[in-house]
């Protein structure tokens, strides 16, 4: 079972500052794929090669650091600078910046910004921030995972204009590059699943996913539920777009809680609008909602 434990601490204390919650956006898996690569990549990247069925117990890593590409637009030629004011409330936008530390510098790089040059390039060459190497992206932020100032000027950043301010870490040039409504991620407890599967018409509306391997779903299942082994994410994760549909509601299922939570999270990242994760797996349910059901 994948533990909270298990998932790595924020490397950089400045970094994790700067992003104020747990969700670590800042793993893209190189600067030169941040507007090409597939947005299956990032994940990729966060699976021991040796994650298998030789090693039950090796953890994942955090899919919290999975930072989405879906729908990135190219920032090239669009860049302006400007202080709109829209209000952050129920979205989700998503963000690349550069961090210096003198503002001679930044000025100078505002500048060559607006005579076409790229921000992402330019955080390459010049940023003090880790997230350099992913060219400044940050990935999809709401309210309440920044520091203030930067989420003030990011919330009030009209799509594509580059806009500064100034953090505890120094001056920031940043572009919001897309926004999207803020999505549904939360828990379900196993008797309120068990009661909305007496419903047929619920069968038929949401989507229900369960993430444990095989061996474990011959020993306990529910009707409905679509089996997606964690392990096998090579598989179907790059094609979760034609698996499953992202406006439906999506349930998530494994043995005690965790690894549907991680899943949860990551498809919460790939534009997921509702998605819910069964509070103590097929366990709790066995145990709370329908005792029926075998545990093991």
């Amino acid at each position: 079972m994948l533990r909270a434990s298990h998932l790595p601490p924020i490397a950089n204390p400045a970094l994790g500052a700067l992003r104020v919650s747990l969700f670590s956006c800042l793993s893209l898996s190189s600067p030169s794929s941040r507007l090409k690569v597939s947005k299956f990549a990032p994940f990729r990247t966060l699976i021991p090669p040796a994650f298998g069925p030789s090693s039950p117990h090796r953890s994942l890593l955090s899919l919290e650091r999975v930072v989405p590409l879906r729908g990135l637009p190219c920032p090239k030629g669009t860049a302006s600078f400007s202080a709109g004011s829209n209000s952050g409330g129920g979205r989700e936008i998503l963000v690349q910046h550069l961090l210096v530390k003198e503002d001679k510098l930044l000025v100078d790089l505002q500048h060559r910004i607006l005579g076409g040059e790229d921000l992402s390039d330019l955080a390459v060459e010049y940023s003090v921030c880790p997230s350099k190497e992913e060219g400044g992206m940050l990935g999809w932020v709401r309210k309440g995972q920044m520091v203030p100032e930067f989420e003030e000027a990011a919330f009030n950043a009209p799509l594509n204009k580059v806009v500064r301010c100034k953090t505890k870490f120094g001056w920031h040039l940043l572009q919001v590059l897309s926004e999207r409504e803020e999505s549904v991620l939360q828990d379900i407890q196993p008797d309120e699943l068990h009661a909305k599967m007496q419903d047929p018409n619920f069968l038929e509306e949401a989507q229900l996913i369960d993430v444990r391997e095989p061996e474990e779903v011959s020993q306990a299942s529910l009707p409905g539920f679509q089996v997606l082994p964690l392990r096998q994410f090579g598989n179907w994760g790059p094609e979760i777009d034609t698996k499953l549909d992202s406006q439906k509601d999506t349930y998530v299922l494994c043995h005690h809680g965790m690894r549907s939570l991680q899943v949860a999270k990551w498809l919460q990242t790939q534009g997921f609008q509702r998605v819910f994760n069964v509070a103590g797996g097929i366990h709790a349910y066995a145990l709370k909602a329908d005792q029926s059901i075998p545990t093991y």
